[in-house]
């Protein structure tokens, strides 16, 4: 018999949310360690807010609220998955510029890290490197930054779902 969707409680909302963000990290992960692609200053605030949403979906879950409590958590899940395809888009952008409009290579990013301000550290790499518009390979005619882009437009149907759950799912 199909689920409802309207019917979903919070936790449950919460954990799809949950487990495919342990997918998204599970499929960096393999690619760093197993296939050796090495993240960008990109990626890895692309990792940052996957993993942010994946604490809001842990915390939801075992929560559980009822009345606007699901609310409040979509909202903060929806503001990590946004993060998420903002830096993500960002990245498709770098990637899709002519070679002579790519920015130039900075420093890495853990030096960065060391000797300046985060402010400033976040104002650079979000400008983005050369580094970051290097494109390591085509699966299914998609970049890497076109399928995490992706992945996080589909992550954000969950924090969608808790906004919009009706009032009697939600228990209020």
């Amino acid at each position: 018999m199909p689920v409802s969707l309207r019917r979903l409680s919070v936790r449950q909302w919460s954990l799809a949310g949950l487990a495919f963000c342990a997918l998204m990290m599970g499929v960096a992960l393999a690619l760093q360690y197993v296939a050796g692609l090495e993240p960008c200053p990109l990626c890895i605030f692309q990792r940052i807010a996957v993993i942010a949403a994946a604490g809001v979906f842990l915390v939801a879950a075992l929560h559980n609220p009822r009345g606007w409590g699901g609310r409040v958590y979509g909202l903060l899940g929806l503001l990590a998955v946004g993060g998420g395809i903002a830096v993500a888009g960002r990245h498709v952008w770098l990637q899709s510029l002519p070679p002579d409009q790519v920015p130039s290579c900075g420093p890495g990013l853990d030096y960065m890290l060391e000797v300046l301000p985060l402010w400033d550290v976040l104002s650079r790499v979000l400008s983005g490197s050369g580094e970051c518009a290097t494109i390591d390979g085509y699966w299914w005619g998609l970049t890497l930054p076109q399928w995490t882009l992706i992945g996080f437009a589909v992550l954000a149907l969950v924090p969608l779902g808790l906004l919009l759950m009706p009032r009697r799912a939600r228990g209020a």
